[in-house]
């Protein structure tokens, strides 16, 4: 069994996805290991692992929409945003309602500018800023543009909100939690998180990770490992003759039209429609990431090893006809 493919962690509380990330390495003997989206150390749930050419697939991953559930202390504030920094202030939020809180909340839904906490991994000249943030030195980070999807309160039980929020890459829900205090006036700080979701991805089938220390220990840490194509689950998938396997190989771009044997997930779209797409070989071997240029040729952004395990079947989905248009 190959070590290509990725694990959907259920993340511990206490430990750091760099820190998961070493030990898979070292408990696998996998050299190339990465993740799809960091989780701070105070925060469980999903954390997609990649082995191998999985790696490869991490930067479409991190662009997934992911979805979190998070409590809400008001009437607190940290440095840090969250559980594990220091309290810097306290109000008073016992007028806070829950209608006030979810006139509050109608501001952070769809685009939004958020300022990113201190203590994150971002970088400011060459350093991260929680590393300048510990060394006393005093950096505001610029607001970034992002989008929450769906920000819905499911329980309030004062002076604690429970949220479940969806929203796109980096958004910070420290800085959410600590927005919100400060458009109540209050204050408020990240209780606990939970990731539910990253793309196809969800906690409900995240394995935990005793089970996952278990497997390495008996050696069937493989049996975990889940296809890499997974990740592009929502791209169309194109199953292509040998002639065109062996032009997206070599790198060069072709005119997919009369290579593709079948497709999936694309039913009654014409190949000029697709954009990107998952072209297969005809054993279900995933071949390239092809997108279509100005050219109107479509040019592999990714060929993968043709030592890869077929996969297709695990994926397929709509089917169309043959030879599509």
């Amino acid at each position: 069994m190959g070590s290509d493919g990725v694990i959907n962690l259920h993340k511990p509380l206490d430990c750091t996805s760099f820190s998961l990330v070493a030990a898979v390495k070292r408990c696998t003997g996998v050299r190339r290991v990465g993740h799809g989206g960091t989780l701070d150390p105070k925060a469980t749930g999903v954390l997609i692992l990649c082995l191998g050419q999985a790696t490869r697939m991490a930067e479409y991953l991190a662009d997934s929409p992911k979805s979190y559930r998070a409590d809400i202390e008001l009437g607190v504030e940290t440095d840090t945003y969250d559980s594990e920094g220091q309290v810097v202030a306290r109000g008073d939020p016992s007028g806070v309602t829950r209608p006030i809180l979810e006139a509050a909340l109608a501001r952070f839904r769809g685009v939004i500018y958020q300022r990113p906490p201190i203590y994150s991994a971002l970088k400011h000249q060459g350093h991260r800023l929680y590393e300048l943030a510990r060394a006393g030195v005093a950096v505001v980070p610029e607001p970034r543009r992002t989008e929450v999807f769906r920000l819905d309160v499911i329980r309030w039980e004062p002076p604690v909100a429970t949220v479940e929020v969806e929203c796109a890459r980096g958004t910070y829900i420290r800085s959410l939690a600590y927005d919100l205090g400060q458009a109540l006036g209050c204050g408020a700080y990240l209780k606990e998180l939970l990731r539910q979701r990253v793309g196809p991805f969800r906690v409900e089938e995240a394995v935990l990770w005793d089970t996952f220390q278990a497997a390495c220990s008996d050696g069937t840490w493989p049996s975990l490992l889940l296809p890499l194509d997974l990740v592009l689950k929502e791209w169309p998938a194109l199953v292509v003759d040998r002639e065109a396997e062996a032009a997206l190989r070599q790198g060069k771009g072709l005119a997919l039209e009369g290579h593709v044997l079948r497709g999936y997930g694309c039913a009654g779209l014409p190949l000029a429609g697709l954009g990107r797409s998952r072209a297969y070989a005809v054993d279900g071997r995933l071949t390239a990431l092809v997108a279509q240029g100005p050219d109107r040729r479509w040019h592999p952004l990714k060929v993968l090893s043709p030592a890869l395990a077929p996969s297709l079947e695990a994926m397929e989905g709509e089917r169309m006809p043959e030879r599509p248009g």
